[in-house]
């Protein structure tokens, strides 16, 4: 946008602010009294009541005078409404509107007389709306405030915005900005109020403090945040804690955990974006609150139709990797899908679905849910992209919901380039979805006469690091079911650990029995009639604080008894209950051989 050129003719028009604006600097004698604060505040109002530039522009027409921070305010929201993931949406109505042009032209004029905060919140709000940075404009505005900064005369919060315009015209790089982190180091941290530092941690959080710069400085302010929190708002509460996150505070986790314990008074009246970054902070610190979730509940509950679908996907984010099953939350959300998917985008479609799958949870309302994402998939297929649409199909079979309609895209040469061409490729966490999804058909739906799966895209096991469809077994829980095995059945040789079988899946322990029931050695294989698979299930493979299996252990068991395993499950909240070996080895007689009193074989 190029605001260089002011040629027009002022102040023709009566109803119009041109040649009526008020551009003294004189802010401090404006909002002296008490009435003349609530005038701001009403102003600012609505000012917020304005939701396009043209509303904004009608307001500012309608203002019988201005004064500089007015005009800053007003650029400030014309950010707010016109500026998105750092563009502007009508840079040229912009340009071209004479109230905006009119005002650009008297904030050049009057450069010198502008306030310090006028000078830096217009300079700040102009380079974000991509006034043309060569404009005599910002030449002004930009040497103006060079001119002050060398004087010493900025606030704390003066340099923070200075920074922060400074940061998005010429990047961390920019000369000036060691120069306001000096005058800022300079100054006692202990005088600092909450929103000053808020301030701080946005300035580094933005650029300045990357790649573990001012470390010390960070430091410091995190000591004496600790202090500050009982103080926080909702907005500085998301403010400081979205700036851990970026900068990876990891050595100030005690202050993310009281800041996040904090935030639980505050999420009724958090905006959509804030609830995001507070959410962000649990996930990246691992921490987790049940009063937290009890209060999530209640938000989602009550405001899931009217929140933004990027902030309902963070909360399945949030519950998906914290393993949390909230019935409140995903019923909320399965209602919400239902009447409102058509206004999301296919990747938030899939973000608030997938931990359905996860978590292995169907809601009330699964029928009606699986028949809008149907006809979602019908109309909208091309619009996902490629591995999107791989976890959300591969989810839906979690949960024994079987997209037979899609699987022959799927599995289509394709759809399988297309896989490998969008990062991060055929990789082996994608090949073991392929495969799953591909057993999956075989084992629970023997109708599918679709295409099949190719054998060069298919893994031999789906254990491995990482990203893995199955848990590797708790050593600890593991030696301890030995141990009771070895005394039930009189010697270690009976039974094998950690088997691969044939469809992909690795068994905790296996047991072979002959056509009597007897076990045999686990190096037999002759003469097998039944194959027992122990699953020893420690606590990460349930949601947490439940008894509620993870999907992808769910789908395991299914498919393990369908191909003619007896599944025997030895969960953590029985096992733990049992106090002596004699505990144990009836414990575990009665789990594996329920129809036998023998105990000597």
């Amino acid at each position: 946008m190029v605001c260089r050129n002011y040629q027009m003719e002022l102040g023709n028009s009566p109803s119009s602010v041109i040649g009526t604006v008020s551009l003294h600097g004189e802010v401090g004698d404006h909002f002296k009294s008490n009435s003349k604060q609530t005038e701001g505040k009403k102003l600012l109002k609505e000012l917020d009541n304005c939701h396009s530039y043209k509303e904004i522009f009608t307001f500012a027409n309608s203002l019988e005078s201005l004064t500089d921070t007015t005009v800053a305010a007003i650029f400030q929201r014309l950010c707010d409404v016109e500026v998105e993931d750092g563009r502007v949406k009508h840079p040229q109505d912009l340009a071209e509107d004479r109230i905006f042009q009119s005002l650009c032209f008297q904030l050049e004029q009057e450069s010198p007389n502008l306030s310090d905060v006028g000078l830096v919140n217009s300079l700040s709000a102009l380079i974000k709306l991509r006034v043309d940075p060569r404009s005599t404009l910002l030449v002004r505005l930009i040497s103006e405030s060079q001119e002050r900064l060398s004087k010493g005369q900025l606030t704390l919060k003066d340099l923070c915005v200075l920074a922060e315009g400074l940061l998005d015209l010429e990047g961390p790089d920019c000369a000036i900005l060691e120069e306001i982190m000096d005058q800022l180091q300079s100054t006692n941290l202990e005088d600092w109020k909450p929103d000053e530092m808020a301030m701080v941690y946005r300035t580094l959080q933005l650029g300045v403090g990357k790649r573990g710069k001012y470390q010390d400085l960070l430091n410091k302010m995190n000591n004496v945040t600790m202090n500050q929190v009982s103080e926080f708002n909702p907005k500085l509460t998301s403010v400081v804690l979205n700036a851990l996150v970026c900068l990876d505070q990891t050595q100030a986790i005690p202050l993310a955990i009281k800041i996040c314990k904090h935030s639980i008074r505050h999420i009724p009246r958090f905006t959509d974006d804030e609830i995001i970054h507070v959410l962000e902070a649990f996930i990246h610190f691992g921490h987790n609150d049940p009063f937290f979730t009890q209060a999530l509940e209640r938000h989602v509950a009550k405001n899931a139709f009217t929140m933004q679908p990027k902030a309902v996907s963070k909360v399945m984010q949030y519950c998906s990797r914290k393993r949390i099953l909230s019935k409140t939350i995903f019923n909320a959300v399965a209602e919400c899908l239902i009447y409102s998917a058509d206004r999301f985008t296919t990747t938030q479609i899939a973000q608030q679905i997938i931990p359905f799958g996860k978590l292995n949870y169907l809601p009330t309302c699964s029928p009606a849910l699986f028949r809008k994402l149907e006809r979602v998939l019908s109309s909208r297929f091309a619009q996902f992209q490629p591995h999107v649409l791989l976890n959300l199909l591969h989810s839906f079979t979690l949960v024994e919901r079987y997209p037979l309609n899609f699987l022959a895209r799927v599995f289509s040469p394709y759809f399988l380039r297309q896989l490998q061409a969008e990062a991060p490729g055929l990789t082996r966490s994608v090949l073991s979805q392929l495969t799953q999804l591909s057993l999956t058909v075989t084992v629970e739906c023997p109708s599918y006469e679709g295409p099949k799966l190719l054998p060069k895209y298919r893994v031999k096991s789906f254990l491995m690091p990482n990203h893995s469809l199955e848990s590797s077994v708790d050593i600890h829980f593991y030696n301890r079911v030995k141990a009771g095995l070895i005394d039930l059945l009189g010697a270690r040789m009976y039974f094998a650990s950690r088997v691969l079988t044939p469809y992909y899946y690795t068994i905790d322990i296996e047991i072979k029995l002959d056509e009597e029931g007897f076990v045999l050695l686990a190096n037999q294989y002759e003469e097998v009639s039944q194959r027992i698979a122990l699953c020893i299930d420690d606590p990460k493979r349930f949601c947490i604080n439940s008894h509620n299996l993870l999907g992808k252990e769910a789908i395991k068991r299914r498919h393990l008894k369908l191909v003619g395993y007896e599944v025997v499950q030895i969960p953590f909240f029985e096992f733990e209950l049992l106090n002596s070996r004699t505990d144990t080895v009836e414990y575990l007689h009665k789990k594996i051989f329920p129809n036998s009193y023998r105990l000597s074989w």
